[in-house]
């Protein structure tokens, strides 16, 4: 088996996994004005910052200071040898947009690796999948590596921000960002996320307490895109979950709980409700977690907070059963989704 043994959240809402948990099931919110950033009407932009990191800075500097401090809190919570080996670290990344491309991405990824070796972690970063659902894609890469025998431990993460003067001109110009003259637009968010991943034998190597057991991942791609004018049927996203469900025994191992990156796009509400008519089976109950209304869309860092909902709803006693279906689609077309268990006893 493959077991969560610690997470991290760098959000709006907390600066820590516990905190961040906390503060999304209290309902708590940190959209609101921006201190510099106004839109084409001339309102200042809604969304939600971090509040640690100076709102004057942008670019792949910004990611890369939400990547260190959630590598920070993920080393925290584990015991010194987990970092003394060298261990992956596959952190999912924006994908290529005004105010980010793929030097940012390389930038971000060498620079957070030297930062870790300078802090006596031993961990190699490879910038992996992209955009939302490039964490849930690297949960799956990561595990199919594991279980191949590449290693008993690795690290998961993403990272994103919409904070740069470019990127949220190219959302306004395409109708996503919140505000009075769009409907159905999204309050950017930022966010940076880490999952630490053991195998049995990595687990007992490192007497660590299993936080959640990764049961199933599935990835595929869905043709008919978010800006295109064809209607998305939900296929790319019921193959995805299929996949991911597939080592479940169903009906009756069905997902109790429902974790995704729904943001109020009617895009994504719409494929969701078509994937779901493919295949039902999977879940006891359709109703979806969403944490927009409390950090803003995360985008890249999706997929890690979603697995740091879960684990901490099974932590703190307030989940609806044992297993949870966590799902995200990327904007070029990747979706990826992942099931988890609840840890024994």
């Amino acid at each position: 088996m493959i077991h969560i043994l610690a997470l991290s959240a760098q959000t709006p809402v907390g600066v820590n996994a516990e905190q961040a948990a906390a503060s999304v099931r209290a309902g708590i919110s940190r959209i609101g004005e921006h201190p510099h950033f106004v839109d084409r009407q001339g309102d200042k932009v809604l969304g939600a910052l971090v509040p640690w990191i100076d709102a004057r800075l942008d670019g792949w500097r910004r990611l890369l200071s939400l990547c260190i401090a959630g590598l920070h809190e993920l080393a925290s919570k584990l015991p010194a040898r987990a970092l003394a080996g060298e261990i992956p670290a596959l952190l999912a990344l924006p994908e290529p947009r005004p105010g980010f491309q793929e030097e940012d991405a390389r930038r971000v990824a060498t620079e957070l690796e030297s930062a870790a070796r300078g802090r006596g972690w031993n961990v190699r970063v490879t910038a992996a999948g992209r955009g939302h659902a490039g964490g849930l894609g690297a949960l799956k890469d990561a595990s199919e590596w594991m279980q191949r025998g590449g290693g008993a431990a690795c690290i998961v993460g993403g990272a994103d921000s919409y904070f740069h003067k470019s990127t949220l001109e190219w959302l306004q110009e395409n109708r996503q960002l919140m505000g009075s003259e769009t409907r159905g637009g999204f309050p950017p968010g930022e966010a940076a996320s880490f999952v630490f991943l053991a195998t049995d034998s990595g687990k007992r190597s490192l007497r660590g307490a299993s936080l959640a057991v990764l049961r199933g991942c599935g990835v595929s791609h869905e043709a008919n895109l978010i800006k295109a004018d064809d209607v998305n049927l939900g296929v790319g996203l019921a193959a995805a979950i299929t996949g991911a469900t597939r080592p479940l025994q169903l009906p009756r191992e069905a997902a109790d709980s429902v974790y995704c990156d729904l943001n109020g796009e009617r895009y994504r509400s719409e494929e969701w409700g078509l994937a779901l008519l493919r295949d039902a089976s999977m879940v006891r109950d359709t109703t979806c977690t969403t944490a927009v209304g409390s950090w803003g869309d995360v985008g890249a860092a999706s997929g890690p907070l979603l697995c740091m909902l879960a684990a901490r709803a099974w932590a703190r006693g307030y989940a609806k059963g044992p297993r949870a279906l966590l799902w995200a689609g990327s904007e070029g077309g990747a979706r990826a989704a992942a099931v988890l268990q609840a840890p024994e006893g």
